[in-house]
């Protein structure tokens, strides 16, 4: 049975009887027990069976029907079909069921299918004889053997029948003047001589002799109507609805083979030629097997082929031609049970085109309702050879003969007929003779109202007690018809008023006999001596009444243990803020009405425990590295390490530090080694560590590397001091040099040039003491 959820229908529709209770909701049940509720309270006895059964009420005093399947009929599936139990094939189970309804309570069954093997076969050849069709006519004469041997591989009871069809003879379709009425091809110089033109023309009857199939098509001539659009829905109902003429058997699978060359006329089409009475889509075959209404009824409607087709249980096959293809597709998703194939110009495949079409229909499997009541709506759910459940569908494809499918047909009642209503409806699949008959009954009665009492002393002896409650005779009411209705005058209603000017009791009862009684409403319980109080007016949380931790009372919330406020939604309790190491909030924030408030900025989570961005963050995440990873640290023993330790960790050989929502942390081991991983918190809540697999660890110097590195460095300040010392003597020589040379040009000046000086008169030895003096002086000079 279906829930409600929300707000009470059974007690918000107001329902005075058991049977306008039960309509209301199919959770709805009415409490038909005699002391039920409160003595001041008016009580709803609609209420959820639950509800009714807390506030006293008996189950054997409830009535609240339900809906219920019961199977009458269910014979087994068949395997095969020809033979000497082919009359007693079954391919649908069960074959009978009856149905009990209560409105809205959905109820459901299962039906299965299987097309059994060696079927029977009836296939009737309805062929278009109009001119264009005389090279197909040629084609076919040899038909009926060939196609004989063919289905006979497909199973071993066949037959086979004959029909043709050109137009309706009469104008605008059929060339009606004098000089064609024998020869319409008269004049015609290609085809001078053809048969009048006609609707439709039945043949040969379903017979296994199919040598009389071939004699019969050699027979036929071509005709010539006017128009391009054939008759041919004429002939398709007719060989649809005669079924004596025709010869269809109840046992077999019917195939009608539509073989045309050009599109049809629809409904409507007739009235051209002033045909104005619609098909009634019966049988009229004359004693020459011609249709006798061809010029007296319109064509047919595709509604109406549709409909004959699927009650004769015969399946439609359109041979056309390629450029017929897409309109002559488009008619089989308006007409059940059809499908079409491509036929050559010539006819030259219509075998194998029949072969296929066989084939494709035997691998199908479609439900179809029959006379389903407008108060019921029905859902099927298909499991096809997948075993997955199709919900919505009522077909399965890609079947092989012999496969079993199942279908869940679910079925609810909208509303209550006519009491002592039974209806019926059936279900069938396209094209079989099988059915399954489903009969409906509905429960839209109490079972109370056959114990009703006339002038119960319940109701004062002046009123009728049915199901509970007291109908009062006219001028007479109160629960128990106790009062009359001029008693409530208004000295009388001053006592159920709270203080003078107020509503009479609160406006949420009714005063009777001086006194208030309560209505109940779909919200809670309203009570008080002036129906003042109530179980439900009081301050709520997140739409819950009192938070559900606490009770109302008179507009007040009475809180729970460990619960205050005034909706009783702060919870005393602490426990929910304590981390697994003991810590409340884990040290980042506080604790009020159960629930952490963090403080410290970039914490959160419900215990205040994510935070990439606080100092501790590193140090709190490496115990988890150290335990988890290497079995270390202060987590290391694995029960402690498991419980604190819960994030993700991903180990990776190279860290990548370019997420610009993860914190990068680095601690040294006791190797003196540098550990690396990254901390970042995903929007889906979880903290993900991504850590290096090993500590990355200097490697130790090789000695004569460091021995070569230090007498390399030395040799090398050496030289580059020498070249400095190199540097700064060549520096200071070359400025003694040049101040030498502007010493010396001042000399030579003096001598040449200075008018005073003159040049001293000596002897030899005088001279030669010079000479050597000058010599000396040039020496040190240089």
């Amino acid at each position: 049975m279906c829930q409600i959820v929300g707000l009470n229908v059974c007690m918000s529709g107001s329902a005075m009887s058991c049977e306008e209770c039960l309509i209301i909701h199919p959770s709805c049940a009415w409490c038909a027990q005699e002391k039920f509720g409160s003595v001041r309270t008016l009580t709803s006895r609609c209420d959820l069976r639950q509800n009714l059964q807390k506030r006293g009420c008996e189950a054997h005093h409830m009535e609240s029907p339900s809906s219920s399947t019961t199977v009458v009929k269910s014979e087994p599936l068949s395997s095969k079909g020809s033979g000497p139990t082919q009359y007693d094939v079954i391919q649908i189970m069960p074959q009978k069921i009856s149905l009990s309804l209560r409105p809205g309570d959905q109820t459901s069954f299962k039906v299965q299918v299987r097309q059994v093997e060696d079927y029977p076969v009836d296939l009737y050849y309805l062929m278009d004889l109009s001119l264009s069709m005389k090279d197909d006519l040629d084609t076919i004469r040899n038909l009926g053997t060939k196609l004989a041997d063919e289905m006979r591989k497909l199973t071993s009871n066949f037959r086979l029948g004959f029909g043709s069809f050109v137009d309706k003879n009469m104008s605008p379709f059929s060339y009606t003047a004098h000089k064609y009425q024998d020869n319409p091809c008269n004049g015609y110089k290609l085809f001078p001589s053809c048969v009048p033109s006609f609707g439709f023309r039945h043949l040969l009857s379903l017979t296994d002799k199919v040598d009389r199939f071939n004699e019969e098509v050699q027979k036929q001539m071509v005709s010539r109507n006017r128009d391009a659009p054939e008759g041919g829905f004429d002939a398709i109902l007719q060989a649809a609805v005669c079924k004596e003429r025709i010869g269809w058997r109840k046992e077999a699978f019917h195939l009608l083979v539509f073989a045309t060359d050009d599109v049809p006329h629809l409904a409507l089409d007739g009235k051209l030629g002033g045909l104005v009475q619609p098909h009634d889509g019966e049988c009229h075959m004359n004693e020459k097997n011609e249709y006798s209404g061809s010029t007296k009824m319109d064509y047919p409607s595709l509604a109406l082929l549709g409909e004959k087709l699927a009650a004769n249980n015969i399946y439609l096959i359109f041979a056309v031609t390629k450029r017929l293809y897409v309109i002559y597709k488009n008619f089989t998703a308006l007409i059940p049970g059809t499908t079409v194939e491509i036929l050559d110009q010539d006819s030259k495949n219509i075998i194998q085109l029949i072969v296929n079409a066989y084939n494709n229909i035997r691998s199908k499997v479609e439900l179809t309702v029959w006379d389903q009541p407008e108060d019921l709506s029905l859902s099927f759910t298909a499991t096809c050879q997948d075993g997955q459940p199709l919900p919505g569908l009522r077909k399965c494809a890609d079947l092989k003969i012999g496969d079993t499918v199942s279908f869940n047909v679910s079925v609810d009642a909208r509303g209550c007929p006519a009491p002592g209503t039974q209806q019926s409806f059936t279900i069938k699949p396209v094209g079989f003779k099988d059915r399954l008959e489903v009969s409906v009954d509905y429960r839209c009665d109490c079972g109370c109202t056959n114990q009703t009492q006339a002038n119960s002393t319940h109701c004062s002896s002046i009123g009728q007690y049915t199901c509970g409650i007291c109908r009062c005779d006219p001028g007479y009411l109160g629960a128990r018809c106790e009062c009359q209705e001029g008693e409530a005058g208004s000295m009388y209603l001053s006592a159920c008023r709270q203080a003078e000017g107020m509503q009479i009791c609160g406006g949420r009862g009714e005063c009777s006999c001086n006194q208030c009684f309560c209505y109940e409403s779909e919200f809670g319980k309203i009570y008080g001596t002036f129906c003042e109080c109530d179980d439900f007016s009081c301050a709520r949380h997140k739409g819950i009444l009192c938070s559900g931790h606490g009770e109302c009372h008179c507009g007040e919330c009475k809180c729970h243990a460990g619960y205050i406020g005034d909706n009783c939604n702060c919870s005393t309790d602490t426990s929910s803020c304590v981390t697994d190491d003991g810590q409340i909030c884990s040290g980042r924030g506080s604790c009020a009405c159960g629930r952490c408030q963090c403080t410290e900025p970039g914490a959160f989570g419900d215990t205040c425990e994510k935070c990439p961005t606080c100092p501790d963050a590193c140090g709190t995440k490496r115990e988890c590295i150290e335990c988890r990873l290497f079995s270390s640290g202060r987590l290391s023993d694995n029960q402690t390490c498991q419980r604190l330790c819960k994030d993700e960790i991903i180990t990776v050989e190279t860290l990548k530090t370019d997420d610009p929502n993860a914190v990068l942390c680095l601690y040294k081991t006791e190797n003196e080694c540098v550990m690396k991983f990254t901390y970042s918190e995903h929007a889906n809540g979880m903290s993900v560590l991504t850590a290096l697999k090993e500590p990355e660890c200097g490697a130790a110097p090789d000695a004569m590397t460091v021995l070569l590195a230090v007498v390399g460095s030395i040799l090398l300040v050496g030289i580059v001091l020498l070249a400095i010392w190199k540097l700064v003597i060549t520096v200071h020589d070359r400025r003694e040099f040049a101040r030498f040379q502007s010493a010396r040009s001042r000399a030579r000046y003096e001598m040449a040039s200075n008018p005073l000086y003159k040049q001293p008169i000596s002897n030899d030895y005088v001279e030669t003491d010079f000479s050597m003096y000058s010599k000396s002086y040039n020496g040190a000079a240089h």
